[in-house]
């Protein structure tokens, strides 16, 4: 079902596979490289809503209106935002979880405790622009959400490995602890707001790259990748209502 959606920086839609006995919703946004036929998010859609999960694929209005490049990351979460309302009345009482590849699982972060989600799931979250160093890093939104996130993260990564991930999300976590350690020790009562270390979960998709696609001869092929991230987000949303 395609549903058409206004939005004060352009028209946009959404294209929503319902599940037939729903139990969660997943949203989700598509890349800047890309749109909502991406393979991983078809894939999301075309076998998660028999599992209980109805996906909501939503093309941002750049896309919508036929552009090549890309809306500026706060355009993206005005569309976003204003696409929340009829998100909620297409999935009335559902657990909503939000995530996207690539641009749109930093949209998902950046939104999450707007929208009011219970977890975020990125597809190739890019940590870092290719040949940037850490002053670009974009680890503070992937760290921002409050509520569970799962990453699925290719070894191959040009913006940043599963490894990559993994190591930055661990150190800002051993640094909150230090914090508040610290702070906890003068009695300012600081509160790090829990480990990120316990809040994300880094999943390495072997061989694969920021599109999540393999090498000839990669451990993984094209289907055993699409199965690892139907799995492994099923198993994390269903757990969510369990």
């Amino acid at each position: 079902m395609d549903v058409a959606l206004p939005t004060s920086v352009g028209p946009s839609r959404l294209v929503v596979d319902e599940a037939p006995a729903a139990r969660a919703a997943l949203w989700l946004g598509h890349g800047a490289g890309g749109g909502v036929n991406a393979v991983d998010l078809a894939a999301l859609a075309a076998r998660l809503p028999a599992l209980g999960i109805t996906v909501l694929r939503y093309e941002q209005p750049w896309r919508t209106a036929g552009k090549r490049v890309a809306a500026r990351p706060a355009t993206l979460d005005v569309a976003w935002l204003e696409a929340a309302a009829a998100v909620a009345e297409l999935t009335p009482g559902l657990p909503l979880v939000i995530g996207g590849r690539s641009a749109g699982a930093r949209v998902a972060c950046r939104t999450a405790a707007a929208v009011g989600a219970s977890a975020v799931v990125c597809l190739s979250f890019p940590l870092h622009p290719p040949g940037s160093g850490p002053e670009k890093s974009r680890l503070g939104e992937l760290l921002s959400p409050a509520v569970p996130v799962l990453v699925l993260q290719g070894d191959r990564d040009a913006f940043g490995s599963a490894a990559m991930v993994r190591a930055e999300v661990a150190e800002a976590a051993a640094h909150a602890r230090e914090y508040s350690a610290a702070a906890e020790q003068a009695e300012q009562g600081a509160d790090a707001g829990g480990s990120a270390t316990e809040r994300i979960r880094v999943v390495e998709v072997a061989g694969a790259d920021h599109g999540l696609k393999a090498l000839k001869g990669s451990p993984l092929t094209a289907r055993g990748i699409a199965d690892l991230v139907v799995e492994t987000t099923a198993a994390f949303v269903l757990d969510l209502v369990r």
